[in-house]
Order: C-alpha cells, then sequence, then structure tokens
C-alpha cells in the first residue's frame, strides 16, 4: 500500500469515518475546513495516531505542523522527511 493510501486509511479509522473510502479522500485537498472538513479534534486524534504509526515527532501547535497537516500529500512529505 503506498503511503497516501495508508495516511488515508488512517484518517478513515482512527476518525472513524465509516461512509468515506481511501478514493473519496483527495491526496492534495485540504483535510481541514472546506476540504474534507475535519476539525481541532480530529487534528488531535489523527496527530496520535500518525505519530503512532509512523513513529514521527509531532511538534503541538506550531504553524509548521498547520502545514504539514494540510492534506494528505503534505503529510506523506513530513513522515519521509522524518524517516530518513
Amino acid at each position: 500500500m503506498s503511503l497516501h493510501n495508508e495516511i488515508k486509511q488512517l484518517i478513515i479509522d482512527c476518525l472513524d469515518l465509516e461512509d468515506i473510502s481511501i478514493d473519496d479522500i483527495n491526496t492534495e485537498e485540504a483535510l481541514f475546513g472546506e476540504g474534507l472538513g475535519l476539525d481541532s479534534i480530529d487534528a488531535l486524534e489523527l496527530g496520535l495516531a500518525i505519530k503512532k504509526q509512523f513513529d514521527v515527532k509531532i511538534e503541538a501547535n506550531s504553524d509548521a505542523t498547520k502545514a504539514h497537516f494540510y492534506s494528505v500529500a503534505s503529510l506523506a512529505s513530513f513522515i519521509e522527511s522524518q524517516r530518513a
């Protein structure tokens, strides 16, 4: 499974988005607000799940973190940069 699809599946699983499949989540689309419509509580849960699954360190409440969480694509880039 590609990292993008792995992240999409993680979003669906950790946020209990039962009516959504990985094909419904656009890799480049915003996860919050008008995109997928996630909120700040979703961000916390997703952050914890990403930290646990990918073993990456996420700084809370930083502008860089907000940028990383913009889309599936930006999260994938962040995770890859942390693994290097």
